[in-house]
């Protein structure tokens, strides 16, 4: 009688623990990146590569059955075209990981993305737009099969420098305004030449917009990355660093792009 009292304690204390535990403000990400205004030329396909690995990470799945972060290597196929100067159709098809310590290589879900902007960002000084996404996600990516990002998009361009913030919206669609989690990013960018670029960027995860989370919930890291601008191939490479209690420690991301097809004549 014993035993069965202390086994019914603890599978007690495991079910309040996951009852009271905070929705997650930050699972496992396809695409670590700050959106910059640029879109696609009208009637140019492109086609972007993202891999994430992450060789020091959280090693508790952030929901029952969750992929965890923790030598996780994860990435997208992002198809984008150019719709006018000022919209952008994309796809996420697919999301994937290569390998994850407790799911193997996996299929995590698809993303429909529909992006506008002020058109040719590059040529102002000052610059916007607005980026919506609909997900499809396998349960052990998120733990809801439906969620969506609002993202807004502002930024400066003062010479060399760039400077860009996305107080990003994130919601999984219960709770109404309530269950809203803001979870933004920014960069501040110096641009060597036409084709090289340092930045520093930070991606940050505070919970929902009714109450933030406690610091040691959140989710914030800072990043070093580099960016080749180059005739074949666009390369975003860059290291971050968490320094918060639900946040990774080391993670490292590699963006590739190319246009597929030509500018017509």
């Amino acid at each position: 009688m014993s035993s069965l009292s202390d086994l019914s304690l603890r599978v007690g204390l495991v079910l309040l623990a996951l009852l009271g535990a905070p929705l997650t403000i930050r699972a496992q990400t396809d695409e670590i990146q700050v959106y910059d205004a640029e879109i696609a030329a009208p009637g140019i396909f492109n086609l972007m590569i993202h891999t994430n690995f992450t060789p020091v990470g959280r090693k508790m799945p952030d929901f029952p059955g969750a992929i965890i972060a923790n030598d996780s290597v994860n990435g997208a196929a992002e198809w984008a075209y150019g719709v006018t100067p000022w919209f952008e159709q994309g796809l996420y098809m697919p999301l994937y990981s290569f390998y994850s310590t407790n799911q193997g290589a996996t299929i995590n879900g698809f993303k429909i993305r529909e992006l506008f902007v002020r058109p040719h960002a590059h040529q102002h000084k000052f610059f916007y737009g607005l980026n919506f996404e609909f997900s499809v996600n396998a349960l052990y990516w998120e733990n809801r099969r439906i969620t969506s990002e609002i993202r807004p998009i502002v930024g400066v361009h003062l010479g060399r420098w760039d400077l860009i913030y996305n107080p990003i919206v994130d919601t999984d669609y219960t709770g109404g305004f309530k269950g809203l989690q803001y979870n933004p990013s920014g960069r501040v960018a110096y641009n060597f030449n036409n084709k090289w670029a340092l930045a520093l960027e930070e991606y940050d995860g505070f919970g929902p917009l009714r109450g933030f989370l406690p610091h040691d919930q959140q989710f914030h890291e800072t990043w070093a990355v580099v960016d080749l601008n180059g005739g074949f191939l666009n390369v975003e490479t860059g290291v971050g660093v968490g320094w918060s209690g639900g946040a990774d420690r080391l993670t490292l991301k590699l963006m590739l792009s190319r246009d597929l097809n030509s500018h017509a004549h």
